[in-house]
């Protein structure tokens, strides 16, 4: 592929500083380590506020059409949710509301979430997979989740966070015609 893929990454989170940033910054640096990107990532904290005040996508104002759009172009997107009792938040879900239902048709998506404990792991496979299940996205077998316990003053601290990351990235590569390291046994 001679231009740079376009990655779109959506951080859920509406606080700073937050795990879901930082989670989602790190998925990116591992991605660019296997594809050439040109990443662009959409912080839900900063648009929070003008999305939820629109009832549909003609009120929004310019920098907020200007993030949906993003998010429709995007080669790859990798969306980060927090979980808020038990779910991603609404904000996260109105966003997502506003997309248009035929523009990521075939779309390779990397989901990730983060949870205060591993009981909130399935909100990857039992909430934000039928989300991109209804656009038709492709959502990537991999995902990665990540607790309160996997990171320190908001750094990653786990060491297996930090392989599901470095797996999750070199499972994605492929879909954009990068190899993988034939050497690397990947369980």
């Amino acid at each position: 592929m001679s231009h740079p893929i376009k990655v779109v990454a959506v951080s859920g989170g509406t606080y700073r500083p937050s795990r879901t940033q930082v989670l989602t910054q790190a998925i990116i640096a591992e991605v660019e380590k296997h594809l050439r990107i040109d990443s662009h990532i959409i912080e839900l904290g900063d648009i929070a506020r003008p999305l939820g005040g629109a009832l549909s996508r003609k009120e929004l104002p310019e920098i907020v059409e200007h993030e949906l759009r993003a998010i429709e172009s995007a080669d790859l997107l990798i969306v980060a949710a927090p979980v808020y009792r038990g779910s991603y938040p609404g904000q996260f879900k109105h966003l997502f509301d506003l997309i248009d239902m035929n523009a990521l048709i075939g779309t390779p998506v990397l989901l990730a979430a983060t949870g205060g404990s591993d009981r909130h792991a399935l909100v990857l496979d039992h909430q934000l997979r039928p989300l991109f299940s209804f656009f038709q996205s492709l959502t990537l077998p991999i995902g990665v989740y990540a607790s309160e316990a996997d990171f320190q003053n908001y750094q990653i601290s786990s060491e297996a966070l930090k392989a599901r990351i470095q797996l999750a990235a070199e499972r994605a590569a492929p879909l954009f015609g990068a190899a993988l390291d034939p050497l690397r046994k990947i369980a």
